[in-house]
């Protein structure tokens, strides 16, 4: 099946100001205060708290709901923070369905868990609309200082534990702000009014944490020279590079990286000003691939497809996520990998797919191929360490950080956390869980 192609049909201002509004208004609106209440006296409060043991952090989640279900919001937050400083943020971009709410009582019971996602956001919301620091206290000074490269999830939530502990943190990243993919890399409609730049000022309100910006590992910032400058250090430096499909016609104009789109539409001021195509085609299918698929279409485009290499069911993106792209018009399109980008005039104007089967256990290619007309690409295959920033010092495996379970690299002064170790989860929870331990083991390494 082939389908014809045109020339590009790229465009900004493809919709009024109250669409752009409307498409990227929060996409689950906070709770008010009687809503609150009537979710939370739907928890059963288990003995043995199943949504508390499936959430990385360990949340207290029966502890923190019952504080909102007798009116103490502001208890409630301390809960959450206590063991997950950037709960506001997980409210927003947890996959809870996957998490918490999946061994909800009531979801095994009923199939309609406690919400507990927009219970947490409701406490953190409260929490920090009358709070401008956090509930903690920087404790005294122990002299000790600590480098953390990459003010993300990871490096936000060691930074902060390492403060409450009284030790001296200079916290790197090479973006102008703080907030790593919170920041830069998840969908608008998931964190809106700016809250991913309040919520790192928020956790930076400590004390005892200097942020300093434009300093990127390997090219303004050496490892060696860390090491020897400060008494131990923390990499959260996440994914820095995006994979290529190695693919004809990858080079030419309208191919291009889902997380630099995304990342300049977090930034942009006037949603109106960003071109987007009428045809657009993305490659992958996890997060990110729903994420620019979804936000193309919230910008005007009018055919959005995602095409992914194997079965819906094998896709990383969740189920509530799947369905979400579905229901904003995205059409997924499985058992299809890309073959060439067709161009002329050095600008795609279509992308040829090649239908895939599965070959005892193997994907194959089946020579059958489609072509479908495309403005633009989006690459969403997955991102990679760029291993060149450590300067060969660390043991690699898989291309990712090899830690132990207290996040300590092979180096006995360096510890790592988020997307860039070995077995690290592509999850914000996941990100904060590995700098608090790792955190933790390095307060107790320059205590000893």
């Amino acid at each position: 099946m082939t389908q014809t192609t045109a020339g590009p049909d790229i465009a900004a201002g493809r919709l009024s100001d109250d669409a752009y509004a409307e498409n990227f208004s929060d996409l689950h609106p906070l709770l008010d205060p009687h809503e609150a209440l009537v979710e939370a006296d739907r928890c059963y409060f288990c003995y043995d708290a199943p949504c508390m043991q499936a959430c990385p952090t360990s949340i207290d989640i029966p502890q923190f709901i019952r504080q909102i279900s007798t009116g103490n919001p502001t208890g409630s937050a301390k809960t959450i923070f206590e063991q997950n400083i950037l709960g506001g943020m997980c409210a927003r971009v947890c996959p809870t369905e996957t998490l918490c709410e999946e061994v909800c009582v009531r979801e095994i019971a009923e199939g309609k868990p406690v919400k507990i996602g927009q219970l947490q956001r409701y406490a953190t919301d409260h929490y920090m609309a009358e709070n401008d620091t956090t509930p903690f206290t920087r404790g005294a000074p122990t002299g000790r200082k600590v480098a953390v490269v990459g003010a993300g999830p990871a490096g936000l939530a060691c930074a902060h534990r390492l403060a409450v502990h009284g030790h001296d943190v200079t916290l790197y990243d090479a973006r102008e702000k703080a907030g790593g993919l919170n920041e830069f890399g998840i969908a608008s409609y998931k964190s809106v009014d700016g809250f991913a730049a309040r919520e790192a000022d928020f956790i930076l309100s400590i004390g005892g944490i200097e942020l300093i910006t434009g300093k990127r590992l390997g090219t303004n910032l050496d490892l060696a020279e860390l090491r020897a400058g400060f008494d131990a250090v923390f990499l959260g430096i996440g994914l820095g590079s995006v994979n290529a499909l190695g693919i004809e016609g990858e080079d030419k104009s309208g191919s291009l990286d889902a997380v630099d789109y995304i990342a300049d539409l977090r930034q942009a001021d006037d949603l109106s000003t960003l071109p987007v195509g009428r045809r657009i085609v993305v490659i992958g299918g996890g997060m990110t691939a729903v994420d620019i698929a979804v936000q193309t279409k919230l910008l005007g485009a009018e055919d959005v497809t995602i095409a992914y290499r194997r079965g819906q069911d094998r896709m990383n993106a969740s189920d509530y996520e799947q369905h979400l792209a579905q229901t904003s018009g995205v059409r997924i399109m499985t058992w299809m990998q890309p073959k060439a980008l067709v161009a002329q005039n050095g600008t795609v104007t279509a992308i040829e797919l090649e239908r895939t089967r599965e070959h005892n256990g193997s994907l194959a290619g089946t020579g059958e191929t489609v072509t479908l007309p495309a403005d633009m690409v989006f690459k969403a295959v997955g991102q990679t360490l760029v291993q060149t920033d450590l300067g060969g010092a660390l043991s690699l495996e898989k291309g990712r950080i090899v830690v132990d379970a207290d996040r300590k690299t092979s180096l006995a002064d360096v510890w790592a956390g988020g997307d860039c170790v070995l077995g690290g989860e592509d999850l914000t929870v996941a990100a904060v869980e590995d700098g608090k331990i790792a955190a933790e083991s390095i307060n107790a390494a320059l205590s000893a």
